[in-house]
C-alpha cells in the first residue's frame, strides 16, 4: 500500500482530484480554524497553532476575542476531529495549501491531520 500523502487542491483547467482524495481544507470539518492574518502571522503559524490544537489536548489555543460560546464549539470541534482522525488513516489529504519544496518542512495543517491519522496505535 502506497503512503498516504497531502494533495494540493488546484483550479487549472482540466485537473482532478485523485480518486479517494479526502478535501480538508477550510469549510471541510477538518479545516483549520486558525486564520493568517487574524490568528495567525503566516501559514507556519497557523500550522503550529493546529498542531497545538489536536496533538498536545490544547484548549488553551484561542483568539484573545474569542467569546465562551465560540471556545465551547471550538474544543468541541477539537474532539470530533480527534475521535474522527482514524478515519483518515491510509487516505490522500487534500488542501490549497502549496506543497513544499523537497526537503523543507510542510507548513499546512493537512500534513498534521497525516501524522495524526496514520500514528502507530498505542496499545
Amino acid at each position: 500500500m502506497a503512503t498516504p500523502a497531502r494533495i494540493q487542491r488546484r483550479r487549472t483547467k482540466g485537473w482532478r482530484a485523485p480518486a479517494g482524495a479526502i478535501y480538508v481544507g477550510r469549510g471541510s470539518r477538518y479545516g483549520n480554524p486558525f486564520i493568517v492574518g487574524s490568528d495567525a502571522t503566516n501559514r507556519e503559524h497557523a500550522t503550529a497553532l493546529y498542531r497545538e490544537w489536536l496533538e498536545n489536548n490544547s484548549y488553551e489555543v484561542h483568539a484573545p476575542t474569542i467569546t465562551t460560546e465560540q471556545r465551547q464549539e471550538m474544543d468541541d470541534r477539537r474532539d470530533r476531529l480527534i475521535t474522527d482522525a482514524p478515519t483518515l488513516a491510509g487516505q490522500n489529504l487534500m488542501c490549497w495549501c502549496p506543497l513544499p519544496a523537497p526537503g523543507e518542512p510542510d507548513h499546512c495543517h493537512a500534513a498534521v491531520l497525516l501524522q495524526l491519522a496514520n500514528a502507530p496505535k498505542e496499545n
